[in-house]
């Protein structure tokens, strides 16, 4: 459950402090500035001057008030988007104004990325859809779809492998995109809302699987969220704002 989560994280909290490790963070953000075009003419900040460092084992949740920028913050993060000013480094690689082709190349690599739509592909069955960042990436068929099954087990659709995305309600639908964004074993994992339609059980399992990530696979890990108990299982949680990040009451 979720309730039982926050400690895993509280636990681990010395260990993924950024201060006592040395090694280079996984992702790196240095003052990004993000603006939107207003219907009569000129433009709204939507945030300024965000600093940020997620390193190996480390989970960041990234709360604030709804239309702050935090989808757009991440899908800037990913290089989905871009900022009007500032840097993003992932694996020690800045991807900031990259050709689209070498950001793909760094995404398929390096990042696992949970969107709040799914973005789950109709014409796949969900161990392709889980597998698809496997084959993108070179694997052979048969070790990508084994991989996908376990996965899929790991978030409780372990039986329906060969099921169609159409026959899915919206939580089992999120649990696939969860699943495929893990599925790499990534370096950084970027959630957006990754519990948002689920119930408080499986949320809490969900959870777990993302605290896993960082804790088995030195994975960074940074969550966009709303839930309150989410952000108190992350080692550090972080406020957007239109100045930037600031330490939350659950930091």
């Amino acid at each position: 459950m979720l309730a039982d989560v926050p400690a895993a994280g509280a636990a681990r909290a010395a260990a993924a402090d950024p201060a006592q490790s040395p090694a280079a963070p996984v992702l790196a953000v240095a003052g990004l500035a993000r603006a939107v075009p207003l219907p009569a003419g000129g433009a709204r900040s939507l945030f300024s001057g965000v600093d940020l460092a997620v390193r190996a084992g480390e989970v960041v949740a990234i709360t604030g008030e709804s239309g702050v920028g935090k989808s757009t913050l991440l899908n800037i993060i990913a290089g989905l988007d871009e900022a009007d000013t500032g840097s993003v480094t992932i694996a020690g690689q800045q991807i900031t104004r990259l050709p689209e082709a070498q950001r793909a190349a760094l995404r398929c690599a390096h990042v696992g990325f949970v969107f709040q739509a799914f973005h789950v592909l109709p014409h796949l069955d969900l161990a392709r859809n889980v597998a698809l960042p496997l084959l993108l990436g070179g694997a052979r068929e048969a070790d990508a779809l084994a991989r996908a099954g376990a996965m899929l087990a790991a978030v409780g659709l372990g039986d329906r492998a060969g099921d169609w995305p159409a026959h899915l309600s919206g939580g089992e639908l999120q649990r696939v995109a969860i699943a495929r964004a893990l599925v790499g074993r990534p370096a950084l994992l970027l959630a957006d809302e990754p519990t948002g339609n689920l119930d408080p059980e499986t949320a809490g399992r969900i959870l777990s699987l993302l605290l896993a990530q960082a804790r088995d696979n030195g994975a960074a890990v940074l969550i966009v969220t709303h839930s309150e108990r989410v952000a108190a299982a992350a080692d550090r949680a972080l406020s957007l704002t239109a100045a930037g990040l600031a330490p939350s009451h659950h930091g």
